[in-house]
This record gives C-alpha cells, sequence and structure tokens, in this order.
C-alpha cells in the first residue's frame, strides 16, 4: 500500500506579502499627488469647452475672453495657467480656445514628475 505524500504548502511568504504592500503604498501615494494635477487639466478644459460653446463668446474681442475665463477660473480655483496664457482661434467660424503648460509634482526628495498639459475647446 502506498504512503499518501502531504501536499506541498502554497501562499505567501511574510517578506513577499510585506514587498507586495510597500509596492502597492509606494503607487497608491503617487496616484493620490498626480490626482489634483489631473483634475486641475479637466477644470480648464471643461472651462474651455463652456466658454467656446456660449453664444456671447462668438463674436467676443480677445481681451473680453480673457476676461470671461479669468472671473470663471478664479471660481474654479484654477491656478496652473493665467489668462495671457490662452491661445484664441477660429476655426470654421468657431471659437476653440487652447493653451500648454506643464506642472511638476514632487514626490520624494529630489524626485520630482513633470507632467505636460494642453487641454483645448476643440479636440
Amino acid at each position: 500500500m502506498k504512503k499518501a505524500m502531504p501536499a506541498k504548502q502554497r501562499g505567501l511568504s511574510f517578506f513577499g506579502f510585506i514587498f507586495g504592500a510597500v509596492i502597492l503604498v509606494l503607487v497608491s501615494i503617487t496616484g493620490l499627488k498626480l490626482i489634483p494635477a489631473y483634475m486641475e487639466d479637466m477644470k480648464i478644459s471643461n472651462l474651455f469647452t463652456v466658454i467656446a460653446n456660449d453664444p456671447e463668446m462668438q463674436k467676443a474681442s480677445p481681451r473680453d475672453i480673457r476676461m470671461s475665463f479669468s472671473k470663471r477660473a478664479s471660481i474654479d480655483n484654477i491656478s496652473a495657467i493665467n489668462a495671457e496664457d490662452i491661445e484664441i482661434a477660429s476655426e470654421g467660424g468657431r471659437l476653440v480656445l487652447s493653451a500648454s503648460y506643464a506642472v511638476k509634482v514632487p514626490l520624494v526628495a529630489n524626485v520630482s514628475l513633470y507632467l505636460e498639459f494642453s487641454p483645448a475647446s476643440a479636440k
């Protein structure tokens, strides 16, 4: 009669668990630091779309468009760009607003991430 061999144990070791937890924490912290930059980019893009679709802004002067952006940006607490950074164009009789800017997000000590954004009202 054959004697049954005990099954090998399987699972995660303590060091494997700690390594996985450290990686998860580092990825989470990096993600949490990047969220505000991406949220501000979404706010700027939405603001450009709102202004570009506003019937009153279609024939407005660049000065009036920039003033409208400044007022709306102060309400939404946008600080990444100001009104002078906006590029105003007309494509097919339609107002198009765009901008290019960069954000430096510090991670740890002297390690930072450099993010470039180019929001526009028409994509």
